[in-house]
């Protein structure tokens, strides 16, 4: 994250534990700022596992008002959204990805250390390359 000078990670994960040692939610908030770099869980308003389905979610009040909280952020902090899924095609963070791009929010979805991807190549041009 530092390499991309991300300020704070949004976790979007809806149940912020992990089998991963280090990425329960106290254990990554207290890792992350030992790094300088903040942390916020939003699970409760962006993360998956949707009844009716995440498609559902998208048109809610609470998903709308959560898109609108991250632009506000973003508009003065350099963030990244966290999920477990690691391939953005697999995950709900496409449909938060898909908000923010209609909103006018670059997106660029970090996928290992060293590669980023943009939304549209992530989209189009460079599926293959996330496998």
């Amino acid at each position: 994250m530092m390499g991309y000078g991300i300020q704070l990670i949004v976790d979007v994960r809806r149940w912020p534990r992990s089998r991963i040692a280090g990425y329960d939610r106290d254990d990554l908030e207290y890792r992350l700022n030992s790094k300088g770099i903040s942390y916020l869980w939003m699970g409760g308003e962006l993360g998956g596992y949707r009844s009716g389905g995440y498609e559902k979610h998208v048109e809610s009040i609470c998903f709308k008002e959560a898109i609108s909280k991250l632009i506000e952020i973003a508009s003065s902090t350099r963030l990244c959204i966290l999920c477990l899924e690691s391939d953005p095609r697999r995950c709900h963070r496409r449909f938060i990805a898909e908000a923010l791009i209609e909103r006018g929010v670059e997106v660029i979805h970090i996928i290992l250390k060293r590669k980023s991807l943009s939304e549209e190549r992530v989209k189009y041009k460079d599926a293959k390359s996330l496998e």
